[in-house]
Order: structure tokens, then sequence, then C-alpha cells
């Protein structure tokens, strides 16, 4: 049975409801999913887990949430290699530059990325959240 991560940072709720999605996949597949706001999260729990799925708005100019979630990330970025990961998260403007930025710089970390990065405008819709749903399968 596959342990995954299910990290992630919000600030409206609509990532976390992306997350909760996301758990719901993973477990409705067979899979054991333990859910982590990014401030209880860290580099050095990244080998308990069989997969980690990442979840973070867009922020200011399209980046990453500075205070909690960048800094975490930033940590786990060298343990990445040859990893099963996933990406998703909200925004509110712009046109998911953030995400694209974000999917880069984990592919030149060595990343292996499970499923295409779930991105979506403001609160997710019905379709947003069977993305995340299988986002979370790709990962068991």
């Amino acid at each position: 049975m596959s342990n995954i991560a299910v990290v992630f940072w919000s600030g409206t709720g609509n990532t976390e409801a992306m997350a909760a999605a996301v758990v719901d996949g993973i477990k409705e597949n067979g899979g054991e999913a333990v859910i982590f706001g990014a401030s209880d999260f860290s580099a050095d729990m990244m080998n308990e887990y069989d997969a980690v799925a990442f979840g973070c708005p867009a922020m200011g100019d399209e980046v990453l949430e500075e205070g909690e979630f960048e800094p975490m990330f930033e940590s786990c970025l060298s343990n990445l290699k040859g990893r099963k990961i996933a990406l998703f998260g909200s925004y509110g403007w712009g046109d998911g530059e953030w995400m694209r930025q974000w999917e880069s710089s984990c592919r030149d970390a060595g990343a292996e990325l499970a499923y295409e990065c779930v991105i979506c405008q403001e609160t997710p819709d019905d379709d947003a959240l069977e993305s995340c749903k299988a986002l979370g399968a790709a990962l068991v």
C-alpha cells in the first residue's frame, strides 16, 4: 500500500479543498494519505513517504507563498531526485506562470511528476476537484 504525504498551504481555503480531493483520490485507490500544513512538514520527512503531493496557491506576482510554503519546499528540493510527486494549486489572476515555474524547478531537481499539475482559478469547481482526485490516484 502506498503511503503518500499531501502537503499544502492555503490562505482562502481553495487549495485546502483541492488537498482534500487529492486525499480522497489516494484513499479511493487503496493508498494511505497523511495531510500536512506546510509548517508541519520538512525535508527530513520525505523518506517516510512513497510519494508527495504539494499544493500552493499563486501569491503576489505569481509566486509560491513566501512565509511558510516556499522555505519548506526549497528545503525539500534536494530530496526530489527520482521521487514521485504531484503539484496543485489555485490562483486569482494571471495565467498560471507560478505553476509552470514550479513544475520546471521540480523537473530540474529530478522529480518524477506523476500527473499533470492541477490548477484552478479561485474556488475549485467539480472538474478541478475530479482532477485533484485523479492526481491523488496517480500517486498510488
